[in-house]
Order: structure tokens, then sequence, then C-alpha cells
């Protein structure tokens, strides 16, 4: 007996220092925050709910607030007892799955009104309650694409206003940047210009999901071989003609002379 009741004793001291170790469930989101939504799409999130052998799941809740605010409200999305496999949302565009280690929430028809911090809470079979939040804010497109440039570094930065996970790309006279012009940074946002001289056009482009824009930045113009080769065909031209000209006057005053000589020969022949 004395044997039996100093197991037990043991067994309930191990239990009141591990109280996470057998009793305490346990939530988590699976989406990486923040989670961007494009509007008329569906909102899914993943939650994974952890128990110990003890622990029996009583109620699930989705909730959301706004994100900012003095005293945001919370409004509740689904309260569903924990061991139904599926349960109607507050609003018909509003579904809810609960499993046996997690839970699904789905909104159809996302909007900008749909935007906030989302929480789930699980509360077990003896009250006690755990939960895990997540941000989620509409996609939103590309916006106010500008290019500043530091002439004295030949640097252009592109900036872009508020779009969602936007991808920067580079041009000179419409054309991608390579080795010979500059180099773009990690980020997409700067390009280092090492051509010289620092001429011509340069374009920022900037593109999501939803939209692009481009701003573009014109320096000195480019002199080109194009440019050099039509130059130097014009002057040839040029020259050409002018040569034709002057030799054509000359023709034309050595055959006047020569007129002139011979009727003046003529002339003294006659008399």
């Amino acid at each position: 007996m004395d044997l039996q009741c100093c197991l037990c004793w043991r067994v309930a001291l191990l239990l009141l220092l591990m109280p996470c170790g057998l009793q305490c469930m346990s939530v988590h989101i699976l989406n990486e925050e923040p989670v961007h939504v494009i509007p008329g799409s569906s909102l899914v999130l993943k939650a994974r709910i952890g128990q110990g052998p003890l622990e029996e799941v009583s109620v699930v809740t989705w909730e959301r607030e706004p994100e900012t605010g003095i005293s945001p409200e919370r409004v509740t999305l689904a309260t569903c007892p924990g061991r139904s496999l599926k349960c109607a949302g507050t609003r018909p565009n509003v579904h809810v799955n609960v499993e046996q280690q997690g839970t699904t929430l789905q909104i159809n028809g996302y909007s900008s009104s749909d935007s906030g911090v989302y929480a789930v809470t699980v509360t077990d079979h003896t009250g006690a309650k755990t939960t895990a939040q997540c941000i989620v804010r509409i996609y939103e497109e590309v916006h106010h694409v500008s290019v500043s440039v530091n002439v004295s570094h030949s640097l252009l930065v592109c900036g872009e206003a508020w779009g969602t996970d936007p991808h920067f790309s580079w041009f000179h006279e419409r054309v991608a940047i390579t080795k010979t012009v500059g180099r773009v940074s990690k980020d997409g946002t700067t390009l280092f210009v090492t051509m010289t001289p620092f001429c011509g056009h340069f374009t920022c482009m900037v593109s999501n999901k939803l939209s692009y824009s481009s701003a573009t930045y014109t320096a000195a113009p480019c002199e080109t071989e194009d440019r050099g080769t039509t130059a130097a065909v014009v002057c040839l031209v040029l020259l050409l003609l002018f040569g034709g000209v002057l030799a054509f006057l000359l023709w034309r005053r050595h055959r006047h002379n020569n007129r002139g000589e011979r009727l003046h020969e003529h002339l003294d022949d006659t008399i």
C-alpha cells in the first residue's frame, strides 16, 4: 500500500510540474502572414490543433476584428462543436470544417471588408481556451511608379506606392538591362549604371498578379553607330552633289570659252 501510494503521489507531482505535457491544448494557423487575397477569390485559413491524450476539443470558434482602431469590434464568423466534421458559418459565404487535428475556414467572394485580424479559438472539455491569430489583407494593384536619379553615383531608384508583392524590371532603350549597361540590385528597385556616357531612356516596370505600371527616366541622347553612319552618308552625298555642280560649272565655262575662240577665228578668216 505504501508503494502504491508513493507512486500515485509521484504521478500527481509530475502532472503538476508538466502542466502542458499531457493536458494543454495548442492551436497554430499554418498560413504565413500577412495573407493577401485577390478581390473576388476565396480566403482559406488552415489551423492545426494539438492535444494530449487526456484532452478533448469542445468548441472551435473563428472570429475577425479590424487590424487597426482604438477599440476594434470582434465579429464571430463560426462556432462549431468539436466533434462536428462540418458546421455552418454566420454568413452564406463562410464555411468551416473541423477535423481531429485541425480546422479550416473558407470565405468565398473576398472583399476589402473581409480584411483584418482573424482568430481561431479552441476550447477544451474543461473550458480552457487557446487562441491563434493571423493578419489578412486585400491584394492591391500596382500604383504610382516613379524613377529617381542620383547622377553623381549613376544610380536609378524605382519606387511604387502600395501594390502587393511588386516585381521590378529594368530596360534601356526598351531592351532588358545587360552587363554593358549596368546591374540591378537583388530586390530589383535600384539600377547601378556602369555604361559611359550616362545616356538614353531607362524604364522601370513594376508588376504583380493584378496589374503593371512603368516610369521612364530620360538622360542625354546617346550617339549610336547608326547615327554616325547616317551622318557620314549624308556628308558624302552633299560632297558629291557639290562636286558635281562645281564640275558642271567648270565644264560650262570651258565650253563657253571654246565657243568664243572659235567665233573669233571664224571672223578672222572671213576678213
